[in-house]
């Protein structure tokens, strides 16, 4: 039977069959006679804490006080007092004698002796802690005794209890009853279980008795005495032995000592009412970083928002200074609920994942990721950048059914965002998260996005892309490696207007060779990057030229393998080249150089429209400082030294991509099958302006055709191949041709001897009015013009 007992009250874990929690070991201390056991619920595992009080008969003294502190703790509600979960009363026997046990089942928390024991703050840090810890239960006191007009009868140490959130929170509530002081017949449990309060606990007028002079009272007179106990306790280090240790003010804070004085005034009316306790100490004591801080996120809904960006931009490195227990376990649970609730700023999110990185793997997981995918979300653009911003932060925490599931839908609106600065941070994101995709993912929706953004009207977004796509090339199925790779890097990186994209190709074919075979690397690789040693730009020549020299080796290899008979295979490659090892150490850096103006003055024509600012990426971050914005170069850029060929092989790749992303405002080829031709080499500028005032109307007619057949602008691949080996890599012809200057013109048979016939300015729609000869003008003829026709006038005047 006592082992029947024991397992009943706590030995065995499985508790009372009626009671829905698991009893688990119980703390070392408690209020009374009270047992403190740790708990947790059968229906889904979460803690509780049970309270557990025992007597012999139903009759005892102490489970009458116990079902009074029940029945208050059910009925009084505040965010500083014990919240109530479940209770229970249950009887067992044992032969002739029977056992009567109340149960309390709350929140879980834990006695405050022994988390100021584990917590093991000094200094400041204690200080501050102990400061909010005094707040809450000031106000706790406070609103007992102001606004429920009760007295808590015995507050001090064992009274307080700390939740896993390290706030501070009022129980024990056995002797708390209604303050009546115009009744003197009046009976509460103060006067009835007031043996239950220790000695040394007690004011000078309860340990006499003296009821009248306790009527007489303030309501706060008792428990203002227990929080001078509770002060003293607290900073003393030790428990209250008997009332005249609290003469001993030594370790009670200078700035709190005149408030202790008064709370343990002999004179009850005299002693401090505990609300005026944080209003008289506030400038004092109770005002400090810690303190300050809770209290703003407390009233957080209640702030403006300039309020808001202030506080969140200092939180960061405010957080550093205070406990780092206190922060994890209270601020950061604060912050993460107001920003999945939308009531902190944006700057918030920089400031929780600053928290979030001294938290344990397991914890970052429980605590924060959940709250990260819900901000995925979000609408606010802020949050957005926020977190693609800091993705390397969290990003290895996801799982990769999460990412592809919930937070990828999410990202990809980037892609399309009329934001150039949102864009380029996606795309960077990818660096973390693609590899957490699925191959459905990538093919279906990733790529298709890529193979738009290679095409951006911003340099600094397509030299990424290039970048971004060497990175997880190895995260491709082999399939679409052979599609997509050679396709990206040579016919769109390689031809790109600014030089770093074209160098981004080059660097990017290097890292990714190990994926071609050796037909690919001969015949398109190579043709199209030895192209690129006579770049204009000298670091895309250099990057050019190892290109050209690890390719080749390459090609040799193969070629001293098929002279000693190994032809087993025909793809090999060198993974790494000094240089090229890696394209995840070059990703944020390739931008270093794209700025120069020497690089620039190389380029020809540039446009310097709509510049990226600089904080839109690291590479353009790293810049050189003599030009920190990238330039944005016009598609329209003049290389009129040198001229792109075309590719020698059709692009096939980007085009086949299935289950892609369909728009409207879209064409249906959009993959990189679908890629517009470099601009032409423009002619000279007289020769320009010769060709306009051909295109200008001589007369209302249309111009004939042309004596002399029009220059094709595009050579079709397939022509005259069997004549010219060269023509599929041949320079393209000039797009606009020169129109013959002996152009004719439907009425211009009179002017055949007259070169200039064909250029003249067109004739006028309308007749001039003959001016009168009364205004002095003589009738001298006006010498012919040049034109496309001669026009007769009988006007005074000549045109």
């Amino acid at each position: 039977m006592l082992k029947f007992l024991k397992g009943v009250v706590a030995g065995s874990g499985t508790g009372l069959k009626d009671l829905p929690y698991n009893i688990g070991e119980p703390y070392s201390s408690a209020w009374g006679s009270w047992t403190h056991s740790r708990g947790t619920s059968k229906d889904d595992g979460s803690p509780v804490s049970i309270f557990s009080l025992s007597g012999s008969n139903a009759q005892d003294g102490h489970l009458a006080a116990g079902r009074n502190g029940v029945k208050r703790l059910r009925t009084v509600r505040h965010p500083n007092i014990l919240s109530f979960l479940h209770s229970t009363e249950s009887e067992t026997f044992d032969g002739s004698s029977t056992k009567v046990t109340i149960y309390i089942v709350t929140e879980p928390v834990i006695p405050l002796s022994e988390k100021i024991k584990e917590l093991g703050l000094e200094g400041t840090q204690r200080d501050e802690y102990y400061a909010w810890g005094l707040h809450q239960i000031a106000k706790a006191v406070s609103f007992l005794n102001n606004d429920c007009k009760l007295v808590h009868g015995n507050v001090c140490l064992a009274s307080v209890v700390v939740t896993q959130t390290l706030d501070w929170k009022l129980h024990a509530f056995d002797v708390l009853s209604e303050f009546d002081g115009h009744n003197e017949a009046a009976t509460g449990p103060l006067l009835q279980y007031e043996w239950l309060v220790g000695s040394q606990y007690k004011p000078m007028e309860l340990s006499k008795s003296d009821w009248t002079a306790i009527r007489k009272s303030p309501p706060w007179a008792i428990d203002a005495w227990g929080m001078g106990c509770l002060i003293y306790e607290l900073f003393s280090g030790t428990r209250l032995g008997k009332t005249e240790e609290l003469r001993n003010v030594a370790s009670i804070p200078k700035s709190l000592l005149p408030d202790y004085q008064r709370l343990l005034s002999s004179v009850p009316s005299r002693r401090l009412n505990t609300s005026k306790l944080i209003e008289n100490s506030g400038e004092k004591y109770f005002q400090n970083k810690l303190v300050d801080t809770i209290h703003f996120m407390d009233i957080l809904n209640l702030k403006d928002s300039v309020e808001k960006d202030t506080f969140f931009r200092k939180l960061p490195n405010l957080a550093e200074q205070l406990p780092r227990q206190i922060v994890l376990k209270k601020l950061l649970p604060m912050l993460a609920s107001a920003l999945e609730f939308g009531s902190a700023a944006a700057p918030a999110l920089t400031a929780l994942l600053k928290m979030a990185s001294w938290l344990s793997a397991e914890d970052f997981s429980a605590k924060v990721l959940p709250t990260v995918v819900k901000l995925f979300a979000s609408n606010d653009r802020a949050i957005r950048v926020g977190l693609l911003q800091h993705v390397d932060q969290y990003g290895e925490s996801l799982s990769a059914q999460i990412v592809d599931e919930q937070v990828y839908t999410h990202v990809a609106t980037g892609f399309s965002d009329t934001s150039a600065f949102l864009r380029e941070l996606t795309l960077k994101s990818m660096l973390v998260l693609a590899p957490k995709l699925s191959q459905r993912t990538i093919s279906g929706s990733l790529l298709k996005y890529l193979s738009k953004l290679q095409v951006d009207e911003e340099p600094a977004i397509r030299t990424n892309t290039t970048i971004l796509l060497g990175n997880i090339a190895s995260y491709l199925n082999e399939g679409t490696r052979k599609r997509v790779l050679i396709n990206a890097f040579t016919v769109r990186a390689l031809r790109d207007t600014f030089p770093p994209a074209r160098g981004a190709g080059v660097m990017a074919l290097c890292a990714t060779s190990s994926y071609y075979d050796i037909t690919e690397i001969a015949t398109r690789i190579l043709p199209n990057v030895v192209v690129l040693t006579i770049d204009p730009d000298s670091d895309v020549r250099s990057k050019a030229f190892q290109a050209v020299d690890q390719f080749l080796q390459i090609v040799k290899q193969y070629h001293e393998k098929t002279n000693a008979g190994d032809t087993t295979g025909s793809s090999i490659g060198i993974s790494s080249v000094p240089g090229n090892a890696s394209l995840l150490g070059w990703a944020m850096s390739s931008l270093t150089l794209m700025s120069k103006p020497s690089e620039q003055a190389s380029q020809g024509s540039i446009n310097s429209s709509a510049p990226l600012a600089s904080a839109s990426s690291d590479a353009s971050s790293a810049m050189n400082t003599a030009t920190p914005a990238l330039v944005h170069v016009s598609s329209a850029t003049n290389f009129s030294d040198q001229a792109v060929p075309p590719s020698p092989t059709s692009t096939d790749g980007w085009g086949e991509l299935e289950n892609g992303i369909h728009e409207e405002q879209e064409s249906d080829k959009d993959g990189w099958d679908d890629i517009e031709p470099l601009e032409e080499p423009k002619p000279p500028s007289a020769l320009a302006n010769i060709q306009a005032a051909q295109r200008r109307p001589v007369s209302q007619p249309k111009p004939q055709v042309p004596n002399r057949p029009k220059i094709p602008a595009k050579v079709s691949k397939n022509e005259d191949e069997d004549d010219d080996l060269w023509g599929s890599i041949a320079a393209p012809a000039p797009k606009t041709a020169s129109k013959p200057l002996d152009m004719k013109t439907a009425g211009a048979a009179a002017d055949d001897d007259d070169p200039w016939a064909a250029i003249a300015a067109p004739p006028p729609t309308t007749r001039a009015k003959p001016l009168s000869s009364g205004r002095g003008r003589g009738a001298k003829p006006a010498a012919m013009k040049l034109g496309a026709q001669k026009i007769n006038r009988k006007s005074s005047s000549g045109i």
